[in-house]
């Protein structure tokens, strides 16, 4: 499925943050989202490098999928949880408790990212998500991590939402 216009609006990231072409499941029941990424040589990061052939070949920067893990999981509580940043929800990331860099992105092929949610912890006005992410390239793992994040309701006092 193609991204909904009402979804990139929504997102505290423009385009050029989002960096997602396609959403390529949903599944709320299983708590897991997967989208595509295209990987060339302008995205963020990636085009500063100052890459060379052997040594080091240009690729799909890591502080990037460090980044797009919190895509992802802007996706997860868009699409899963429901919430909306024009109703004041915003998410941070809280703890990297593992992340394993195991190939490199390469360019041209786009990365599939997964997002499934371990843990749910959610209140009236903060929602803690403890996720494992999977980045892959064809058949190739590049990225693996177990993170958590917290959601919070912007102008709440005591899980009071102001207007």
């Amino acid at each position: 499925m193609a991204l909904d216009p009402a979804f990139v609006a929504d997102c505290p990231y423009g385009p050029g943050g989002l960096l997602l072409d396609d959403i390529l499941e949903i599944d709320v029941e299983a708590g897991r989202v997967v989208a595509s990424m295209p990987a060339h040589k302008d995205l963020p990061l990636t085009r500063e490098q100052r890459a060379h052939p052997i040594r080091h070949p240009q690729h799909v920067s890591g502080g990037l999928m460090v980044h797009m893990t919190g895509m992802m999981g802007f996706v997860h509580a868009y699409h899963v949880l429901g919430l909306r940043h024009s109703e004041g929800w915003i998410g941070y990331g809280g703890r990297i408790y593992e992340a394993r860099f195991l190939a490199l992105g390469e360019m041209g092929r786009p990365l599939t990212l997964s997002c499934t949610a371990t843990r749910v912890r959610r209140g009236e006005a903060r929602a803690f998500c403890r996720y494992d992410f999977e980045f892959t390239q064809g058949d190739t793992v590049v990225y693996r991590s177990d993170q958590a994040a917290m959601w919070l309701m912007t102008g709440t006092e005591a899980g009071t939402h102001d207007e």
